[in-house]
């Protein structure tokens, strides 16, 4: 059995994009992530110790997004699929990140990258662990 919390709307002031204005002056882009975890343990115990404590972690997905800057949207959402996975609980995660002030030249009122991770499909990354 596979359950889902999800966190919709987080939205962060970043610097990431291939266009210098993009790195100097930033812009928000809003984070939509899903959890695949099984919640029955914190269902049957209503303890917060037996699930995925989200505030905690749009905290720390909000920090990802707030550091060193990347060209794509797309490294930035594999970035906050590790952050997820980090946690041995999580199965799977989807990650959507949404650049609604995304430089380009025709109205537009929104682009996304979203991308869906396993726990066995991620590699070992340089994330920043909230724990060092």
């Amino acid at each position: 059995m596979t359950d889902r919390i999800m966190l919709r709307g987080l939205r962060v002031r970043g610097h990431h994009g291939v266009f210098d204005h993009e790195r100097r002056d930033g812009q928000d882009f809003v984070i939509d992530v899903m959890l695949s975890v099984d919640t029955s343990a914190a269902g049957r115990s209503d303890d917060l110790n037996d699930t995925i404590h989200y505030g905690i972690l749009a905290e720390e997905l909000a920090a990802d997004v707030a550091r060193d800057p990347l060209n794509l949207i797309e490294a930035l959402a594999q970035r906050l699929a590790e952050r997820c996975l980090l946690d041995p609980r999580v199965e799977e995660v989807e990650v959507t990140v949404h650049k609604p002030q995304a430089p380009v030249t025709v109205p537009i009122a929104d682009v996304a990258v979203t991308i869906t991770r396993r726990q066995d499909n991620v590699p070992e990354s340089e994330i920043v662990r909230s724990d060092s």
